[in-house]
């Protein structure tokens, strides 16, 4: 990885002349009140190494005469200078052959210039760098396409499944009620069996009134009439007979199935219905089931994604879109956590950049900017900070626009003797 070993820096924005020599693996903290210089220092590396588009507004510091000079020189060996009337660009390599911005780029990650453009980004734009510097980006948008339409189909299926429950549960039921509808054409054919059959037996009795009669008739005449009386005792044994065992059939209860037909069948119907209802809440739960399967398995190879990608980071994820650091979303994350990731994918988009530039470092307190110092030194990885005081935990401090002095720095001017020439190192 490419570091930066060692910059100069005279007459730009609010420097005078600063020189320093950065701590290769860790931080380096530029200390200082508000005012005095120290965001002034890291606009000058970012338009020395990044290009005219880092080039300030107003380069020259107020009230010099001189333009505005740079120099750095970095781990590879490959000195950077920004010098002139117009700042123009040189770029020398070790073996004195010259270069240009291009060359530069080969190795200066953008990010590591502009921390805080990565920080700013919206959650999804973080997790979308992840994804696309770990090759798993394209991958994982077809997985969560795909989670998403099967998550809306689920949803439309739910919906249904509920409204056919709920309609199910309203449907009335009535228990008592036959399984299947009556037919009233068949009520009334079983009671005109029966009305025939009365018929048959009123008929018989009929004829038991007339032969009665007829008995009766004929006492009065038997003197006369022994053959038509013994003709009328035999059809009158005959009747008895006939009678003997005789026992009507009631109709009542045809009568009130015929009268209830049309109740009967609105139960039954409505039992079908419910039964219906039923069905038809099973079936579309059955499928909200099989579609929640479905996206369980879309997740779990989301999961099996990320987790055989080379992430950047050790607890470091993509969940629904966002990056996650140690179940942590990253407004739920502790500003070390949220610079220690930062840092760390900016390393993977540009492995060859070793160096971030970080702005504000305030926001940490001491201890916590000790643990994220141990880590950059772990890692290899150098990061040059600003933070608005002057305590110990500064490497240098600016003050006015000059270094006042510390371990990493080569103090290059005092006000009573300067030991430096103007616009020269």
């Amino acid at each position: 990885m490419i570091k930066i070993n060692k910059l100069e820096i005279e007459n730009v924005k609010r420097v005078k002349a600063v020189k320093i020599e950065p701590t290769a693996n860790g931080l380096t903290v530029i200390g200082g009140r508000n005012g005095q210089g120290k965001t002034s220092v890291l606009d000058s590396i970012a338009w020395a190494l990044g290009g005219d588009k880092y080039r300030p507004s107003q380069p020259a510091r107020d009230g010099s005469t001189i333009p505005p000079s740079l120099h750095i020189v970095m781990s590879n060996g490959l000195v950077v200078e920004r010098k002139g009337k117009n700042s123009d660009l040189k770029v020398i390599d070790p073996d004195g052959q010259k270069g240009g911005q291009q060359l530069l780029n080969e190795f200066v990650e953008q990010l590591a210039l502009d921390l805080p453009r990565f920080i700013q980004s919206s959650s999804k734009e973080k997790a979308n760098t992840l994804l696309q510097i770990i090759g798993v980006g394209d991958q994982l948008f077809e997985l969560e396409k795909k989670e998403l339409e099967i998550y809306n189909r689920r949803h439309a299926i739910g919906q249904i499944a509920d409204q056919k429950k709920k309609f199910a549960l309203e449907q009335l039921y009535y228990p008592d009620a036959p399984k299947d509808p009556v037919s009233a054409s068949e009520l009334i054919r079983q009671q005109q069996e029966i009305l025939a059959r009365n018929g048959e037996n009123l008929r018989k009795r009929e004829n038991l009134r007339k032969y009665s009669e007829e008995v009766d008739r004929l006492e009065d005449e038997i003197r006369g009439l022994q053959m038509k009386l013994a003709e009328a005792m035999n059809n009158l044994d005959i009747a008895k007979k006939s009678a003997r065992d005789l026992q009507d059939e009631s109709t009542e209860e045809l009568e009130r199935n015929i009268r209830d037909i049309e109740t009967i069948n609105v139960e039954v119907r409505a039992n079908l219905d419910k039964d219906k209802a039923e069905e038809d809440a099973k079936v579309y739960e059955e499928q909200y089931n099989a579609l929640t399967k479905d996206i369980e398995d879309v997740r779990q190879a989301k999961i099996d994604l990320l987790k055989g990608a080379n992430l950047p980071l050790p607890g470091l994820s993509v969940e629904d879109g966002e990056l996650i650091y140690n179940g942590y979303a990253w407004d739920n994350m502790s500003g070390s956590d949220q610079l220690k990731v930062s840092t760390a994918i900016i390393r993977k988009l540009n492995p060859e950049c070793g160096f971030v530039l970080l702005d504000k470092l305030e926001q940490m307190d001491i201890d916590t900017m000790r643990e994220f110092g141990t880590w950059l030194e772990a890692e290899g990885l150098q990061v040059i900070a600003t933070r608005v005081s002057t305590g110990d935990e500064c490497s240098i401090i600016i003050e006015d626009g000059y270094a006042t002095g510390t371990a990493h720095t080569e103090e290059l001017i005092t006000e009573q003797e300067p030991k430096w020439k103007a616009g020269a190192f």
